[in-house]
């Protein structure tokens, strides 16, 4: 898009870019650490500067008190009577842990510049990615551009931890969110040539699983062969669960399944996938997965069942020969569209008591799971989003599937009857949530011009 409007944006964005990488190290500066209580103050100002920030910048912005972190809202300048569109951006100022600090180079909340890279804890996950969104916005304020669509931008303290305060907050606040859209840069992109918009999540569901045999730990030379032993109990009824195709053998477990289109499948095969760079990086000599499907798909839009724990018995120095009394599993369950967590997790205790031998005692404790996601991609917004990747980076995006899960997307469509564009702004090795976190500062102008671009193009098919 080459309108004078949006040279006035790109101009304004190339000669403020050293200042906008200036606030991003202010910003990160914040020790907005949600999973430990010792980084509260941290949280409580970081909260504050962006509110401040925000407002600097031309947004009416407001900080909402919740039953646990505060969540930034903030609003382009909205005219009376205004029929324009609609659309949030959704982001989070919390960050994970630092630890283990040892391993990083340089202390976590001190940001460093290093070539293209910008170190520091939040950098990527999520300060940088939503931030580039405030500055394209900023360059419209600023330029005295009309936006072709209002936004509200909502910054949460609590994504690190599960946002347990949001879905609340978003019931309150419905009628004043109601939008067309919303617009999250939380994700992955394959790389400066490979702009990548997600759209889907695989959701999950978990249980944990406990065997108990005998009231005690016994010897097992003098009652081995004659009690079973719940550890391999517990091995021989995890071991059915799945087959030598890599298939899960629970009834029904596929009945809801949405089968990849064609065009799916075309879309994912365009992925830079090396087969034996991938087996390097994650150290192992051959992958496994269900038949039929290439990895790609595998580990993003086929459903999965894995063991997260187990252990039972003696784990300490040394031998101890013992028969014993209990054993444990902790499971996730991947899933895909249209499955449900609850759907599945009935259907997976049925199984489980079902082939539970009687010589041990079951019990099954099950957690809430969060449902897979899924927005056409073929549908307008979805369009909109790619051709304003293909402005700022110059080349044609992929699109993709999400492997992981993102339960706030979800309460977004149920909610807010609206569907999220993932435009992720993060690199494969930008160490999210590991030592030596960091963000392209090259992908960070992209993506500023990426949210400039993307406005007028999802306005254009909405009208």
């Amino acid at each position: 898009m080459c309108s004078p409007d949006m040279e006035k944006i790109k101009n304004y964005l190339h000669q403020h870019r050293g200042r906008f990488v200036r606030e991003l190290c202010e910003y990160l500066r914040f020790p907005s650490v949600s999973a430990d209580a010792r980084y509260r103050r941290g949280l409580g100002a970081c909260a504050k500067w962006l509110t401040t920030h925000s407002r600097k910048i031309g947004l009416n912005t407001e900080l909402y008190r919740t039953n646990g972190n505060p969540v930034v809202l903030a609003c382009t300048p909205r005219r009376a009577r205004n029929q324009k569109p609609h659309y949030l951006v959704y982001g989070h100022y919390d960050v994970q842990p630092p630890e283990p600090l040892e391993l990083w180079k340089t202390p976590p909340f001190q940001p460093r510049i290093v070539g293209h890279s910008l170190f520091a804890r939040g950098a990527s996950d999520n300060k940088g990615q939503h931030f580039a969104h405030l500055k394209a916005v900023e360059a419209y304020l600023r330029t005295r551009t009309e936006l072709p669509c209002d936004l509200t931008f909502v910054i949460e303290g609590e994504e690190e931890v599960g946002s347990p305060s949001l879905a609340a907050f978003l019931y309150r606040h419905r009628a004043r969110l109601r939008c067309d859209g919303v617009v999250i840069s939380d994700t992955t992109l394959y790389g400066l040539q490979y702009p990548t918009l997600s759209y889907g999540l695989r959701g999950i569901c978990d249980f944990e699983i406990t065997l108990h045999g005998p009231n005690r730990d016994l010897h097992s030379g003098t009652f081995g062969g004659a009690v079973k032993n719940p550890a391999m109990a517990l091995c021989q009824m995890l071991a059915q669960m799945r087959d030598e195709h890599g298939r899960i053998t629970i009834p029904g477990f596929y009945d809801d399944v949405r089968a990849l289109s064609p065009f799916e499948r075309s879309a994912l095969a365009l992925h830079p996938f090396d087969t034996d760079d991938y087996k390097k990086s994650i150290g192992v000599s051959e992958l496994f997965g269900e038949v039929g499907f290439t990895p790609v798909e595998q580990r993003s839009a086929r459903p999965t069942l894995e063991i997260n724990g187990l252990t039972s018995g003696h784990q300490g120095e040394g031998g101890k020969t013992i028969i014993p009394s209990w054993a444990r599993a902790k499971v996730t369950m991947r899933l895909v569209p249209h499955q449900t967590p609850e759907k599945i997790l009935a259907l997976t205790v049925a199984h489980l008591k079902k082939i539970c031998l009687p010589t041990v005692r079951m019990k099954i404790a099950t957690a809430a799971g969060s449902d897979p996601y899924w927005v056409s991609p073929e549908s307008t917004n979805v369009q909109a989003a790619l051709d304003a990747l293909r402005d700022a980076f110059g080349c044609e995006p992929l699109l993709a599937r999400e492997g992981g899960s993102i339960p706030i997307v979800d309460e977004f469509k149920q909610i807010l009857k609206a569907d999220s564009l993932l435009l992720g702004l993060a690199l494969p090795d930008d160490n999210a949530h590991s030592p030596n976190e960091k963000f392209n500062l090259e992908v960070f102008s992209k993506g500023m011009l990426m949210s400039a671009c993307l406005w007028p193009r999802l306005s254009q098919f909405r009208k």
